[in-house]
C-alpha cells in the first residue's frame, strides 16, 4: 500500500451485481464518508457513473473492497472485483487499491439497524455504508504503516 500522495480525494467502491456503493475520503485526514450508490447493472453503465463521479470529486486513487470466503479463499465475486479492478485502472489511469471486505455490508446493516434506519432505506444506503467501511480500512491501514 505504498504511495507517494498524502493528500487528495479518494473513491472506494463495493462493488455489487446490481448496486454498487460509493464512498469518499481524504487521505490528509484518513476519514471516509458515505457518498451514493450506483444501480448499474452492465459494467458500462457502472463505468459511465463512476466516470462522473471522478469527474467531480478529482480522486488521486480508487479503493475496490475485494470479497471473499470468511476463511479468505477466493469465489466467483473476488474473481469479478479483480477484473472490475482492472478495468478501473486501465479506464481512468488512476491507481486502484484492492482492500478485503469481509463482514462489511453486515457491519454496514447492523450499523443502519441502530441508527433506527430499516427495511428499504436500509439497503439503499447500506452499499455506501459498507464502501465507507471499505475506505475506512484502507484509510486506517494507511495511517499504519
Amino acid at each position: 500500500m505504498s504511495f507517494v500522495d498524502t493528500h487528495g480525494t479518494v473513491l472506494a467502491f463495493d462493488l455489487g451485481l446490481k448496486r454498487t456503493g460509493v464512498a469518499s475520503g481524504e487521505l490528509s485526514i484518513g476519514v471516509a464518508h458515505p457518498l451514493t450508490v450506483i444501480p448499474a447493472a452492465s459494467t458500462e453503465a457502472r463505468l459511465d457513473a463512476i466516470a462522473k463521479l471522478i469527474a467531480e470529486w478529482q480522486p488521486v486513487l480508487l479503493v475496490l473492497g475485494l470479497p471473499t470466503h470468511a476463511d479468505g479463499s477466493e469465489h466467483e465475486m473476488t474473481r469479478v472485483a479483480k477484473n472490475f479492478a482492472r478495468k478501473l485502472e486501465s479506464h481512468f489511469r488512476l491507481p486502484v487499491f484492492l482492500v478485503d471486505e469481509r463482514h462489511t455490508s453486515t457491519a454496514a446493516e447492523s450499523a443502519l439497524h441502530e441508527r433506527g434506519i430499516h427495511g428499504k432505506k436500509n439497503k439503499a444506503l447500506a452499499d455506501a455504508v459498507a464502501a465507507q467501511l471499505i475506505l475506512q480500512g484502507f484509510l486506517d491501514a494507511r495511517l499504519i504503516a
